[in-house]
């Protein structure tokens, strides 16, 4: 029996060595199997061999693929390959590298069976409950002055983001990119895991931490474009057409993107198969829970304009590939488009002609609500605009959109964040302070999955930059305005059992005041007592006293939030802060009302008792 199973194990790890792209590790050595059609011959070269051309040439398989065992090789070895071709000698890196010493510098051997992760069985939670915080690695939690913050020192910082009840952190691209600072979205090595952050190991770490402390982490992917600096694909093999990028890319008018001609050829099956092992490498190796992917728009349409002439098909049957196996073997994680253009088909499953994703962020709702919240005069804010941002939904499912008023994109490129918007200059007064809470509310309160940018509860200042680091000192500076956004986020998450109906796909519209700039809603879930949720929006600068308004439910309603209360800012009135008992008598369409006191620029949260 014991002969048997070495030979059992013997055939299978020959088996292996024919799997996979890259350097994959075994017990007899690592296997290099590298896609270079146009090459004469290659060879790895590296610190095993003292970067001979000569030791190691692998051999030639089919459809352009060469592959070797090299016996003396292991974990932690520097490699690259050398290729003789008709254009020369040219030394690249190895496109599926899974780490590199820098994006200018060399491939290294990684083994992702020697990570610990000790197993948590964590399951990103239910979609209808996710909360996101949207985190930039380098400038999140900085430790020395003119470093960049790394997924070690971003592990720091996780129980302030469970305390304040985020389950869900995304994080911008982690894949290696020229130098040290970057928003991230000009991956030099798409496989690789930028090395000032850590590396591999430190990604798969603070994938560990998180979901210990029960939070899903979602990460943002490019392939839109990939550069386009330090980017060893670029005529890979020395074949390219018209001055294009060779095999990875498109070589005629298609390779054009907003950041260089380096858009991927989607319908060359190397190239759609690199992509797909990416994004399932995420999931499978990292244990990531969802993908987030950057403009989609320059994935399925070379200009992004909706002109069917400039559509890229195989762009979109790449992207409802990747979609539908995600569905299929993730069942529960979640893939994000960004898209920007509203439509349904995003979102649609690629079974009824859609592109499969699970959600999307959602245009209609950030530009609107970010308009009204900024806009200095109470009369000249759109009440319409703002109920159709709460009641927008995709394919009649709420939670196929991501609402926010703040993003990396929102709060840059000539944009700052909305406190900022409003106070130019001074973030810390009653107008910014009370109108970018509006806007918070707005997000946890509407139907949808909500999002939160770094630095947002803290009220941070400016805009955001790959160089400014967050101010962790404004945490204690502005410790009240914190609460409020944790507050809101646990009646979101009905931490307390009385808000279901913030989860649930539901919404009506009790009143639009355009004349008052009042709005007031019900959530639900299915309805009754701690599930239904009447929220009342005050967009304007006036206290209304008296203000009587239809309720959907007879009795008493506790107020659960009011965005007003005193204990979030000393400024802050604390006017209205208490609960009220309906009376009978018909009013928008209900047989009872209630007589509310709204504060200015404010939001307040109701919900029933048994």
């Amino acid at each position: 029996m014991e002969n048997l199973e070495t030979e059992v194990t013997e055939v299978t790890e020959t088996e292996q060595h024919y799997e996979g792209m890259g350097a994959t590790c075994h017990p007899e050595g690592v296997y290099y199997r590298v896609w270079a059609p146009h090459a004469e011959s290659v060879s790895v070269i590296g610190s095993f061999n003292d970067w001979n051309a000569s030791a190691n040439p692998l051999q030639s398989e089919e459809n352009g693929m060469w592959a070797a065992l090299v016996e003396n090789s292991k974990e932690g070895d520097e490699y690259k390959y050398h290729l003789k071709t008709p254009a020369g000698e040219l030394l690249r890196n190895d496109p599926y590298a899974l780490k590199v010493t820098n994006s200018a510098g060399n491939s290294v051997v990684y083994n992702h069976g020697s990570f610990d992760w000790q197993d948590t069985g964590f399951q990103l939670p239910g979609w209808h409950e996710v909360v996101i915080y949207e985190l930039h690695v380098g400038t999140f939690n900085v430790k020395e002055e003119g470093q960049v913050g790394t997924f070690y020192t971003a592990i720091e910082r996780i129980p302030y983001l469970k305390d304040m009840g985020f389950n869900a952190v995304e994080l911008m691209p982690c894949s290696e990119f020229p130098g040290s600072r970057s928003w991230g979205y000009n991956p030099a090595n798409p496989f690789a895991i930028e090395s000032d952050y850590g590396g591999p190991d430190g990604l798969k770490a603070f994938v560990k931490a998180a979901h210990e402390a029960g939070i899903a982490v979602i990460l943002d992917v490019v392939y839109n474009h990939f550069g386009p600096s330090d980017l060893d694909l670029w005529q890979f093999d020395g074949w390219h057409e018209n001055d294009g990028g060779g095999i990875y890319f498109y070589n005629d008018w298609r390779s054009e993107t907003p950041w260089g001609n380096t858009r991927p050829d989607y319908g060359r099956a190397e190239v759609r198969q690199y992509i797909h092992d990416n994004a399932m490498m995420w999931l499978r190796d990292y244990r990531i829970d969802g993908l987030r992917m950057d403009m989609v728009p320059y994935i399925r349409n070379v200009k992004a304009n909706g002109n069917p002439g400039d559509d890229i098909p195989e762009g979109m049957s790449l992207v409802q590939w990747i979609n539908k196996d995600i569905r299929e073997s993730c069942g529960n994680c979640i893939t994000i488009a960004e898209d920007m253009h509203s439509l349904d088909f995003i979102t649609n499953s690629v079974e009824n002609g859609g592109l499969g994703y699970g959600s999307q962020w959602d245009a209609e709702f950030v530009h609107s609500v970010r308009d009204v919240i900024i806009t200095p005069n109470d009369q000249d804010r759109n009440m319409d605009s703002v109920v159709a941002a709460i009641t927008n939904r995709y394919n009649t499912d709420s939670f196929q959109r991501i609402i926010y008023t703040e993003s990396h994109d929102e709060v840059a490129n000539g944009q700052a964040r909305v406190a900022e918007e409003i106070a130019d200059g001074d973030v810390n007064n009653w107008y910014s302070k009370k109108r970018a809470a509006l806007g918070v509310s707005l997000v946890l309160t509407s139907p949808g999955i909500p999002m939160i940018f770094q630095g947002q509860p803290l009220l941070e200042d400016k805009w955001f930059s790959d160089s400014d680091p967050i101010d962790w000192s404004r945490l204690e500076k502005f410790s009240a305005f914190a609460a409020l956004h944790r507050d809101i986020i646990h009646i979101r998450r009905n931490w307390f059992g009385v808000t279901k109906g913030l989860q649930g796909q539901n919404v009506g519209i009790i009143r639009q005041d355009n004349e008052k700039k009042v709005i007031v809603m019900h959530r639900w879930d299915e309805g009754g007592p701690k599930d239904s949720v009447v929220v009342a929006f005050n967009f304007s600068t006036e206290t209304f006293s008296d203000y009587k308004v239809g309720f959907p439910r007879a009795g008493k309603w506790h107020l659960r939030f009011n965005s007003d209360n005193e204990n979030y800012d000393a400024d802050f009135s604390n006017l209205g802060v208490f609960d009220i008992e309906t009376m009978e008598g018909e009013m928008d369409g209900c047989e009872q009302f209630g007589s509310l006191q709204i504060p200015p620029y404010s939001a307040l949260i109701f919900s029933q008792e048994e």
